[in-house]
């Protein structure tokens, strides 16, 4: 059975455009598959190395800056943090000026993991990207961006 929605009966704005989030969802599904395909089960998840990514990028800085960051909320993010701590791939310390405050910071594992995975990822996003009209790429990412901008100054 199609879970496609019927978008003719959808009416978001004058041009009559389908159900985007619907879409965004499984274009979503789509890079999760293919992103579980490539580090199968020995790996991390998109959301670990989401995160691992964003603490490289941000080293000690505050799991609220990783919320920022990467748009996983805050309370997925603490369990996130937790269960890296325990494979010991990130590490925290608490803020000596406010006790709620943890900083985060890669350990040579985690760093480790990052670097293995990074090639896969990439190999990951290019098969996104390939599997779009080369005419649309472009355009593709830049809304993507323009999205991603958006949750930003929500914020």
């Amino acid at each position: 059975m199609d879970d496609r929605p019927d978008s003719s009966s959808v009416s978001n704005t004058k041009e009559n455009i389908a159900p985007v989030s619907f879409w965004l969802k499984r274009a979503a599904q789509y890079s999760a598959d293919l992103y579980s395909d490539r580090r199968g089960k020995s790996g991390l998840t998109q959301r670990q190395f989401t995160v691992l990514e964003a603490v490289f990028h941000n080293e000690g800085q505050s799991q609220t800056t990783l919320v920022k960051e990467t748009g996983i909320d805050r309370s997925t993010l603490a369990d996130l943090v937790n269960r890296l701590e325990t494979h010991g791939y990130l590490s925290r310390k608490r803020s000596d000026k406010d006790a709620r405050v943890n900083f985060v910071s890669l350990t040579e594992a985690g760093r480790d993991m990052l670097l293995n995975a990074q090639p896969q990822v990439s190999l990951v996003d290019q098969a996104l990207v390939e599997a779009l009209p080369e005419r649309n790429r472009k355009a593709f990412i830049a809304s993507l961006q323009v999205l991603s901008e958006k949750l930003d100054e929500a914020e």
